[in-house]
């Protein structure tokens, strides 16, 4: 071998020396026949000079000539765990559901007891009969098997069952490998016919039994062994041939088994349509290899005749059971797509290997038992409401839809569905899809979508942040808004004017609390203009918001506070739990628990929690998407099942994306339907009877009922009175000042400021400000609304009065009754009753 033979000793290789030119090939004439009968008699003999009989090599005296220096051979055969199936599992009913298999090779491991004593039988008897009592190498099997070389032309085995097992392990490690050069290198070292590996098995074969008793071996080998295929191993053939467990084999499945044992590629029975071995001829080659190996069990004393031949009329009828490798078996529970989440997980965390190589082995090899966050009863109940509404496919439009839910403090993934079915294979059918709608690129999923008004849940945190509250008012008329209105301490804002129309809701002026619950775009707009554009990037990554595609970065243009910006559903999900959860975002995570093929626990990576918004941010924030739910655009969605809840809605220009996000104290879910491609307008579109702007409503219902009824939920935290109604400010005396002097002042101290073009009455100096409202001195809420009126430069007239009434007395047809407007007591009149000639009343 490659990797022993600057190890081998010396004497060993003087004596192999004579018959390496030897080595076995198909003779071509008579003479080569004989040189190679000669030869190979000489291998007889070197193998007969290291070991003496009766022991065959186990117990035996070995020849002084040669068996020190067969001692320095490697002796200590490493065997590492073989190749295991890792299997996924959710909950359902509160137990743990396997969803999906993992494996490079189909095998799952099983102890003595786990295995039929048909098979223990059956396999002795064909492979090795003297098993129990020989030592680690069959020598005569050996040199039975090197002159059966000369009429077959092939090397033969005759290896003991131990033999078997070393060859089957190193062959094992081959299968570990990824690059092929070292894969080809490692199977010659480890499967070639040359003499030097044909020695180097057996010391490794002594090695083992020093170490190991029989029973061991046998497993060991029963347990490595190949079936066919991707199939190794007892238990895993027993379920995939018959669909029984490896205890349950009856005598003829069995020897069956131990018949493909022999020559797995050519007697394997899951081929119905091969013409020398398939079921219309009854898998002849395999019945024949099984009834040979029903006749040496009992010639063997393992089974009666009557048994052998009961067995031999059982035909050959495999129930072939396969275990599909990989998330597609996910897809009888909906979960496909967040199986492949998992997967990705796994391939991207060092937690599972320093490499992706190391990674991929550890789950396709290692015989993981995967515990995820995922509840397949909640699971239901989503990709139900989903497909109701939302078919896989729909004429006109490259039609998507997904659902995800996170927990509040864990980032525990506990729903995570979508419309189309998964599928990862090269050929696409309708109504199919790999990407999974709900995840970052890097996990499997897209580029992301356009979040639309969900994004005002940054805006918001970042307006609280500058001081303002939400019962501020906003002057919401303004659609046109040049670059220079905006402010970015991240970079230079130039282009043309940003035009702004309303898609939820609209009005002239409102408070911020009303503007959030209505959606209205140019409400947001005019508080971008009033606090820094980076702010509100800031909020939004200090909540993990985040582009899907793989290397993006967040735009921080002005649009961006109405959603541009393309994330995927989890990450929002994920930012709307850490708000509701007094600022803590935590990552999302979908995997509990990991325990490896030996009961041991695998490291797991948790999720990691950071203090994103300010408690108090956070509560303002919470307190005004509570509206949303309560008196805006989403009231529709709420169960109304007594549970606090919070959320925001989303419409993207022309409803491309529509887009529902909620939470309560313990889950937040992300609703998005749109277009994957193309720009087809949602609202132009009915589902189910329901408009396209309007589905998500009736999609998030019955979700956040069943995530209400599990979870529950508390009151949200109260918002502080800074962040519902900011500090009072007292209104200064800017009379006499001129408008823009006025505005000015008035604007710095964060007042909404309006001049009113109509002049009044005013000693002041005309066009100069004669009054506000309102007046100097008032205290108001921060960004409250203050008037500015404009001075005529004329006093109002002065009252003069009439002889006998009112200065200004409506007449009347009765003298001395006319209302004076200004109460005066006319001469001789009653009081303020002046009349148009002063007469009436008492006189005096």
């Amino acid at each position: 071998m490659s990797t022993h033979d600057s190890n081998r000793p010396p004497l060993i290789d003087r004596i192999l020396a004579p018959v390496r030119r030897l080595e076995p090939r198909m003779p071509q004439t008579r003479g080569r026949a004989i040189w190679q009968f000669i030869g190979l008699t000489l291998v007889a003999a070197v193998l007969s000079s290291l070991f003496v009989l009766p022991g065959f090599l186990g117990t035996g005296v070995a020849a002084a000539a040669g068996i020190s220096d067969f001692n320095a051979l490697p002796a200590n055969l490493q065997i590492q765990q073989f190749a295991q199936n890792s299997t996924v599992y959710a909950k359902q009913g509160g137990q743990d559901v396997p969803i999906a298999t993992f494996y490079a090779q189909n095998r799952q491991d099983v102890t003595w007891d786990a295995v039929s004593q048909n098979v223990k039988d059956a396999v002795v008897a064909a492979e090795d009969p003297r098993f129990y009592s020989e030592g680690a190498v069959d020598v005569l099997g050996t040199v039975r098997g090197a002159l059966a070389t000369v009429v077959g032309g092939d090397v033969q085995g005759g290896s003991s069952i131990t033999q078997q097992y070393v060859k089957n392990v190193e062959v094992e490690k081959c299968e570990a490998l990824t690059d092929a050069k070292k894969v080809q290198a490692c199977y010659d070292d480890a499967a070639g016919q040359t003499l030097q590996r044909k020695v180097q098995e057996m010391r490794y074969a002594v090695g083992l039994e020093k170490k190991y008793s029989k029973k061991d071996i046998l497993m060991g080998y029963l347990n490595v062994v190949g079936f066919g295929g991707q199939v190794y191993g007892i238990e895993a053939a027993a379920h995939y041939y018959f669909n029984v467990d490896a205890n349950a084999l009856s005598l003829a499945q069995a020897a069956t088994l131990v018949a493909i044992v022999n020559n797995p590629a050519n007697l394997r029975i899951d081929e119905p349509d091969s013409k020398t071995n398939g079921a219309a001829n009854g898998y002849a080659l395999t019945k024949a290899r099984r009834d040979y190996v029903l006749d040496r069990m009992y010639v063997n004393h393992k089974i009666t005749a009557a048994d052998r031949d009961a067995a031999k009329k059982t035909p050959v009828q495999p129930t072939v059971t396969p275990t599909t490798s990989g998330c597609a078996a996910a897809q009888q529970y909906n979960a496909a797509f967040f199986c492949d989440y998992v997967r990705d997980v796994i391939l991207n965390d060092p937690a599972y290997g320093k490499t992706a190589d190391d990674r991929w082995a550890t789950l396709n090899r290692g015989g993981l038992k995967i515990y995820t966050t995922l509840n397949l009863d909640l699971q239901a109940v989503a990709q139900q409401s989903l497909s109701t509404y939302i078919p896989a496919t729909k004429a006109g439009i490259d039609l998507g839809a997904s659902n995800v839910s996170v927990e509040l403090g864990t980032g525990r993934i506990v729903t995570m569905v979508q419309n189309r079915a998964f599928n990862n294979t090269d050929q696409p059918v309708d109504g199919t899809t790999a990407v999974n709608y709900n995840t970052d690129e890097a996990y499997g999923g897209s580029s992301g979508f356009q979040t639309g008004s969900t994004f005002k849940a940054f805006d918001l945190a970042a307006w609280l942040e500058a001081g303002h509250s939400l019962y501020e008012y906003i002057n919401a008329s303004q659609h046109t808004f040049p670059m220079s209105d905006f402010t970015s301490t991240c970079g230079d804002i130039s282009g043309p004017s940003w035009q702004v129309s309303n898609d939820e809701g609209s009005a002239s002026r409102l408070s911020v609390m009303a503007a959030t619950a209505e959606s209205v775009n140019t409400a947001f707009a005019q508080m971008a203009t009033k606090t820094d554009l980076c702010s509100i990037l800031n909020a939004a990554k200090s909540l993990g918001i985040h582009t899907a595609a793989t290397g993006g970065t967040l735009n921080s243009y002005p649009s961006m506070i109405l959603g541009t910006n393309e994330v995927a559903p989890l990450t929002m999900a994920t930012a709307y739990a850490g708000i509701a959860d007094g600022g803590t975002v935590c990552t999302p995570v979908a995997i509990d628990k990991v325990i490896n093929a030996d009961g041991s626990a695998h490291a797991v990576s948790p999720t990691t929690c950071t203090q994103g918004l300010d408690k108090d941010i956070a509560a303002g924030v919470t307190y005004a998407l509570e509206g949303v739910m309560t008196d805006g655009t989403a009231t529709s969605a709420n169960p109304w099942d007594g549970t606090p809840i919070m959320g925001k809605t989303g419409t993207t220009d022309d409803s491309l994306q529509n887009w529902l996000i909620t939470s309560t104290t313990k889950v937040a879910q992300a609703t998005w339907v749109g277009n994957v491609s193309g720009s087809t307008p949602l609202r132009s579109l009915s589902f189910d009877g329901i408009g396209g702007g309007n589905v998500k409503f009736s999609i998030v219902k019955p979700i956040q009922k069943a995530l209400d009824q599990l979870y529950g939920g508390d009151d949200f935290t109260k918002p502080t009175n800074s962040s519902l109604y900011g500090s009072k400010v007292t209104v200064p005396d800017v009379t006499g000042k001129t408008p823009d002097q006025a505005q000015k002042l008035l604007e710095a101290l964060g007042l909404d400021v309006t001049v009113d073009q109509t002049p009044v009455d005013s000693t002041q100096t005309a066009g100069t400000v004669a009054s506000t409202d309102p007046p100097a001195g008032s205290a108001i809420e921060g960004g409250g609304s203050v008037t500015i009126q404009l001075s005529s430069g004329q006093a109002a007239p002065s009252a003069t009065p009439t002889p006998g009434g009112g200065s200004t007395g409506k007449p009347t047809s009765t003298p001395g009754t006319g209302a004076g407007n200004a109460g005066g007591n006319g001469i001789g009149g009653g009081n303020g009753n002046g009349g148009l000639t002063g007469g009436g009343g008492a006189g005096g």
